[in-house]
């Protein structure tokens, strides 16, 4: 995959997709098992625990059954959240700010397996923005530790689970073990292909569209593409979702009630569907998610065109955008 920290460390895991074996948990087990290995303590403890959750459910999407009214033809493929109200939902209940976050990571967990039961091949999700970074020392500090637990602990469920995660935004600002972890993980779960968890950390839409402007302008100095082939196509290359066969979100859902898309991901969002939900992030669950696909899938999607009333996935809006006026621009080596 393109590793969105544009840096290739020696990868932890060499070894064969995990779906290659019926028990590909034990091999992966043996290779990680090293005292230096970030992934180890997580890996035995899937193995011998069974994690903190129940395995999802394995039947294929197409049989699970939906709930009423949801329609698998018109299901998003790739679903974005800024998940926001954190803090408020635990100051509301006279509890210490890092509780909200803790109960936002098991409402994010609800959703991952949602998102696999119904369907949904992308979830992105606002975890630490650019900006977060000027919040007090000790909240950022226990933010970077509740990121290094969270994917420590559910390593064993991406690859039971079958489930691929990237992790896009300026990561040279975070801890080294933490930037050491993400790099792994991703590098470990590059082949699964149920689900991709998409985690956007020191993240910012403005930082997204600079560094791939920097890396454009950095090629046209070396004499890799003239300036006049630079364009839509060449750009969307070096955006930092190129991790994704889907980098155009069909659906945003913001919690909180807070009307805003604050700096996310704006180039990609340019033909998404905004739902804003009333619900803080604690506590947006299988209903209010319900609520929000029901709402996209009653939608007409126009992309600034006259067209018949029709749900038109990733695939179409990747197509709309690649059959623009760019579409014989060269390719980057």
């Amino acid at each position: 995959m393109p590793f969105s920290l544009h840096f290739s460390p020696t990868p932890l895991i060499t070894a064969p997709s995990p779906l290659s074996k019926p028990f590909f948990l034990v091999p992966y087990y043996h290779t990680l098992h090293s005292p230096k290995s970030p992934l180890c303590s997580s890996m035995e403890h899937a193995l011998t625990h069974q994690g903190k959750q129940e395995a999802f459910d394995r039947r294929p999407e197409d049989s699970q059954t939906l709930p009423l009214g949801l329609r698998r033809d018109a299901m998003p493929s790739h679903v974005a959240v800024i998940m926001d109200g954190n803090r408020r939902w635990a100051r509301l209940r006279d509890l210490p700010v890092r509780s909200g976050y803790e109960a936002g990571v098991e409402s994010l967990r609800k959703i991952v397996e949602i998102c696999c039961k119904w369907g949904i091949k992308v979830l992105s999700v606002f975890a630490f923005s650019s900006d977060n970074w000027f919040r007090p020392k000790v909240e950022v500090e226990f933010l970077m530790s509740l990121f290094e637990r969270g994917m420590q602990e559910d390593t064993g469920i991406f690859f039971r689970e079958n489930i691929r995660i990237s992790v896009i935004g300026d990561l040279t600002k975070l801890p080294k073990a933490l930037q050491e972890l993400m790099v792994n993980l991703e590098e470990a779960t590059k082949n699964n292909t149920r689900f991709q968890l998409i985690v956007a950390v020191s993240y910012s839409g403005h930082y997204d569209v600079v560094q791939a402007c920097q890396r454009l302008a950095l090629k046209a100095k070396c004499g890799l593409i003239e300036p006049s082939d630079i364009n839509v196509s060449l750009m969307e290359q070096e955006l930092e979702t190129n991790c994704t066969e889907f980098p155009h979100p069909d659906l945003l859902i913001r919690t909180s009630g807070e009307f805003r898309i604050s700096n996310f991901m704006l180039w990609q969002l340019a033909y998404t569907e905004l739902f804003f939900a009333q619900s803080l992030w604690p506590d947006f669950g299988e209903a209010e998610f319900l609520k929000a696909l029901l709402a996209f899938q009653q939608r007409q999607r126009r992309y600034g065109r006259e067209a018949e009333p029709s749900s038109i996935g990733s695939r179409e809006v990747n197509r709309f955008v690649a059959t623009r006026e760019d579409m014989d621009a060269p390719k980057l080596l």
